[in-house]
């Protein structure tokens, strides 16, 4: 038995081994949990304007923005299935053309917004992953509910 005074106090350490490979297992196992910690905190992106992604060019960003259909969107699948190009306007009105080395997303056109994970670069953002928000099938419905709820005169009586 090891016995450590300490100004009058007497501390018993009956398994001292023991208790340094108590010490060093808690001490691996934060270690881990604070490097999984850090590999999550990595992953995590705010989401910037095309502005400030034009500041900071070759640095990985998530954009939102919507597609500007009055500029017309390059994609040929027999030319090169793998490339489309089209041009997006964020909420600020700022606008950048976005290429993507990927085929064209089904339902690009119908988009409400697009959230694109990519870089900025000279000559636009290259895109790497592109998330298409479509407008919701119950729009219509709750569009109808709410001119019900302005006009109750409109709901059939029985």
């Amino acid at each position: 038995m090891k016995v450590l005074y300490l100004e009058g106090l007497t501390l018993h350490f009956e398994n001292y081994q023991g208790m340094k490979k108590l010490h060093i297992v808690l001490l691996v196992a934060i270690a881990a949990a604070i490097a999984v910690m850090i590999s999550f905190t990595t992953d995590l992106t705010t989401y910037d304007t095309i502005s400030s992604a034009q500041a900071k060019p070759g640095k990985y960003v998530h954009l939102i923005a919507k597609l500007d259909k009055e500029q017309p969107i390059e994609y040929d699948p027999i030319k090169d299935p793998n490339y489309c190009a089209f041009t997006v306007i964020d909420s600020l009105g700022s606008s950048t053309k976005v290429i993507s080395n990927k085929p064209k997303p089904a339902d690009l056109e119908m988009s409400e917004r697009v959230v694109l994970k990519g870089r900025m670069q000279e000559d636009g953002f290259h895109c790497e992953d592109i998330l298409l928000k479509c407008p919701s099938k119950y729009k219509d419905d709750m569009e109808a509910a709410g001119q019900q709820l302005q006009h109750p005169e409109s709901i059939p009586m029985k």
